[in-house]
């Protein structure tokens, strides 16, 4: 399957693992088009791979249309492709790869044909006994295709569905058995089923357009097809959408909220600001990460501004708190996609003038207030930082959005191991010189709540404290090994 590995990559910045889209239309309506148009508004969430799998509720068990490659959304279907997709239920996804290869075989959705009919699924996340349960599975006979955690828990379903009255059972047992970070969403051949785990680390949410249902990882996918949001998946939940009973909820699963660790990334980078995510607007969140910089490492200076996209709205907090005007520094081309698609180091860095130019009658002469959501390995901020200089600033003073980095992530988000991880082996002081900024300042790790009105999240890449126990190693990748 190749020798991707997590921990060897080198390129710098955060990256989330998918977007997940599910339809069913009880008019009986072909659904593969608005899922293209849903995957098109979570392109942000991953970018190497997408698919889309739907079935005709009103055929055949086994009957179903898949198409899934290698590449953005508008690369993998044109028009013909989604016209000879018909069906009335499906689902779609969106990927970048947290654990297992970057290659077509592991591309969602996984679609299985089994005895009791059709199962599809697309999953968000990343699951920390994944290995221990694909070894049980293939001793009883599993033959793997992917080297992905998500085929894992497909096949948990489809075993479970064989000695269960549901196919929602059968989820249920699944997730009994599972542990991490899981958003999924399962296509039977008469029910759409979507599972969120007890933690909630991964979005998830319903939505409605006409007389059919809509389950997407950020709302702004509904908002893409003009679908009326309804609620979130709790934390714990698995909702079942049929016609002969609308949603069904399932809040057995549910622990205290206590309990809860949604990813706080979500809200410093992931989303799209557009989003809001468990009653929390994205974009607030970041205007309020702003302000609390402003208040907590003024600098005296002449322009803020935001590396695009995600430091552009905590810049605008900055300057609304400190006064300082707010400005645009960098033209981001729009047809280059995120540069974390570069394998190598040395693309890496020249992508990282490709994706961004300064502009030099904004920035010269100017002190200048640099706004980014994080630094995990400092590759790429000593460059943004040199391009401003470049341009003309006379000082650049570097605010982050985010405490440093000092654990890894095993939960559906690449920060990788503490070695690789710059704040984990320099000081603030060093950091500001390795990356030259005349000074440098990160968000208080006290003042992460507070950027979501106290809502229950996950901080274990701050502190090391994770909502639950984390693997004894690093497995993310592990299959390919």
């Amino acid at each position: 399957m190749g020798d991707f590995n997590l921990k060897d990559m080198p390129w710098d910045g955060l990256h989330e693992e998918c977007g997940v889209f599910a339809m069913y239309d009880f008019d009986g309506g072909d659904v593969a088009s608005s899922i293209y148009y849903g995957l098109f508004a979570l392109q942000h969430r991953g970018q190497e791979s997408c698919g889309i799998a739907v079935s005709d509720t009103n055929g055949p068990k086994r009957n179903y249309a898949l198409h899934k490659d290698m590449g953005l959304v508008n690369e993998v279907f044109n028009q013909e492709i989604l016209e000879g997709m018909h069906g009335d239920i499906g689902v779609g996804h969106t990927r970048y790869s947290t654990a297992g290869s970057s290659c077509r075989e592991n591309a969602q959705p996984l679609v299985l044909s089994y005895w009791k009919g059709l199962l599809g699924m697309a999953h968000n996340g990343n699951l920390i006994n994944a290995e221990e349960l694909r070894d049980e599975l293939s001793m009883t006979g599993a033959i793997f295709q992917t080297t992905i955690d998500s085929e894992t828990i497909a096949y948990l379903i489809a075993r479970e569905r064989l000695k269960s009255a549901s196919v929602e059972e059968a989820v249920a047992k699944a997730c009994d058995r599972i542990k991490g970070a899981y958003s999924l969403v399962v296509m039977s051949p008469r029910k759409l089923i979507a599972a969120r785990d007890p933690q909630g680390f991964r979005p998830l949410c319903i939505g409605k357009r006409d007389n059919a249902y809509v389950i997407a990882s950020e709302t702004c996918a509904l908002d893409t097809i003009g679908a009326e949001y309804i609620r979130d998946v709790e934390p714990g939940e698995i909702v079942t959408i049929s016609p002969d009973f609308g949603i069904k909820s399932d809040k057995s699963r549910c622990v205290d909220k206590s309990r809860h660790g949604r990813c706080i990334f979500e809200y410093i980078y992931f989303a799209r600001p557009d989003s809001d995510i468990d009653g929390i607007s994205v974009y607030e969140s970041r205007i309020k990460a702003g302000r609390f910089l402003a208040q907590d490492s003024p600098v005296e200076a002449d322009l803020v501004v935001g590396v695009p996209e995600s430091g552009n709205a905590a810049a605008q907090g900055f300057s609304l708190e400190s006064g300082i005007p707010y400005g645009t520094a960098f033209v981001k081309n729009s047809y280059v996609g995120r540069t974390f698609i570069k394998p190598k180091q040395a693309s890496r860095q020249s992508s990282v003038q490709v994706k961004l130019n300064a502009l030099r009658e904004v920035v010269r002469g100017k002190r200048i207030i640099m706004i980014d959501d994080s630094i995990v390995r400092g590759t790429t901020s000593d460059r943004i930082v040199k391009m401003l200089r470049d341009a003309g600033a006379t000082e650049v003073h570097v605010r982050i959005s985010s405490p440093p980095f000092l654990w890894p992530c095993y939960f559906g988000t690449d920060v990788p191991c503490r070695e690789q991880l710059i704040a984990y082996k320099h000081s603030v002081d060093e950091i500001c010189k390795i990356i030259g900024a005349d000074s440098l300042a990160y968000l208080n790790f006290e003042r992460l709540p507070q950027t979501v009105d106290g809502l229950e999240i996950c901080h274990g890449c701050f502190d090391g404290n994770y909502p639950m126990d984390p693997p004894t190693k690093d497995i993310r990748g592990d299959y390919d090994e």
